[in-house]
């Protein structure tokens, strides 16, 4: 069964497609800068050849063109022709209360994600522009929305809720709903399976780290907390975010920096964490450079990253009322072994304990914590595309009807 994972940001389009027969990946692909005259489509099918097509590329319906293009491209291509692929699964960044699971693409459920639109403005349109995309070229092939929110739905009420009047939950959802779901939910069943273990008997921290970075709680197998919030803001410091902050200092910048609470926000999302700290960078291995060189901001920043990334590791063990795993993935989770080894500092009271040859070992895949730990700590690299093209195999295999959006319930 080939599946075609598509995933639409501003000015980008990446996709990959699947041969779900073995989950094996034939072809991937990144359009960058559409809308611009400097467009480009790169892609690869794996084990045929690159190609690269430098063109103009107004918008996301001539790119989704050019993908299917390329694609079925007579040197470079993977199949011959576009009803080869059975399934086209999307990434959809917000889908509110209305979904707990992925969904097949059919009116409703597009309406239902446009709905969305208000707590993601700058993502759901583009993923909007994907689909209608998508349905326009290849009408008659199944597509599948798979929400970054909806593997934290099965929070509980009394975690999700804001302590504000209950009256903006009511009238216009404002909850805490947690994002890269996908991802966390993708490492925390492979952890499982690497152990061996039932992911309902595991009480598990999986910590998200790149340039965005978010840790949940997993219990019984799933979402208990999650550090972002209404939007991807809340939570740890990011490569530009700020995380956590006291709400006052938004009033309080915007009287004092002379600006109004939309620029406040602008500097907390693009202009804060390690990048806002340091004054060098937003990438972490920029900041190893410059703190190794006697950069007193770049130390502070590293300091900051991996305290809160302890803290919110104590404070998901209190909830979970113990702990047996701490997973650790995407690009500063995987492959930084400073962060990993720091994070988990001063974590003996919960029993933690890292090998340090294990920690800074080149396998990908590995466990890390000593044998003497009481708790295991795995690394564990993300695949959200495969989670995706998964997600997207059992809905157009299993399901006959699109789940119906979910009603509120107050």
């Amino acid at each position: 069964m080939n599946t075609l994972v598509v995933n639409c940001g501003s000015s980008s389009l990446k996709y990959q497609l699947f041969d779900m027969a073995h989950e094996t990946l034939v072809a991937k692909g990144l359009v960058e800068r559409i809308g611009s005259d400097n467009a480009t489509l790169k892609h690869d099918s794996l084990g045929v050849g690159k190609i690269t097509i430098r063109s103009g590329i107004p918008n996301h319906a001539v790119a989704v063109h050019d993908m299917f293009d390329a694609l079925t491209d007579g040197e470079y291509g993977v199949i011959k022709d576009v009803k080869e692929i059975s399934a086209i699964g999307h990434r959809v960044v917000h889908g509110g209360e209305k979904f707990h699971d992925s969904a097949l693409l059919r009116g409703e459920v597009v309406e239902a994600i446009r709905d969305c639109i208000r707590f993601a403005p700058l993502h759901n349109p583009l993923n909007l522009m994907g689909i209608e995309a998508c349905q326009k070229f290849s009408p008659t092939v199944p597509q599948v929305a798979v929400f970054d929110t909806a593997f934290h739905q099965t929070m509980p009420k009394h975690v999700y809720l804001y302590a504000i009047p209950y009256e903006y939950y009511q009238k216009h959802g404002v909850r805490r709903y947690g994002f890269h779901g996908t991802s966390h939910q993708f490492v925390a069943n492979r952890a499982a399976e690497i152990l061996g273990r039932p992911l309902a008997s595991l009480k598990m921290i999986t910590a998200h780290l790149g340039n965005g970075c978010s840790m949940t709680a997993i219990q019984d197998g799933k979402s208990l907390e999650t550090s972002m919030g209404l939007t991807p803001l809340n939570g740890l410091m990011m490569g530009q975010r700020s995380g956590d902050i006291d709400p006052a200092l938004i009033p309080y910048m915007a009287e004092v920096e002379k600006t109004d609470a939309e620029g406040v926000v602008a500097i907390l999302n693009k202009k804060s964490g390690l990048l806002g700290v340091s004054g060098v960078s937003s990438d972490m291995r920029d900041i190893h450079k410059a703190r190794k060189e006697g950069d007193e901001r770049a130390a502070m920043a590293f300091q900051m990253f991996c305290y809160r990334v302890r803290k919110y590791i104590g404070t998901y063990a209190s909830s979970m009322n113990g702990l047996d795993v701490i997973v650790f993935t995407a690009g500063i989770g995987e492959n930084d072994a400073a962060v990993r080894e720091t994070a988990c500092s001063n974590l003996d009271y919960l029993g933690v304990e890292i090998d340090p040859a294990l920690n800074e070992s080149a396998e990908r895949e590995k466990i890390i914590s000593s044998d003497k730990s009481r708790v295991i700590v795995m690394v564990v690299p993300t695949n959200e595309e495969l989670m995706i093209a998964r997600e997207t195999v059992r809905l157009v295999g299993g399901a006959q009807e699109a789940p119906r959006p979910n009603k509120r319930k107050h």
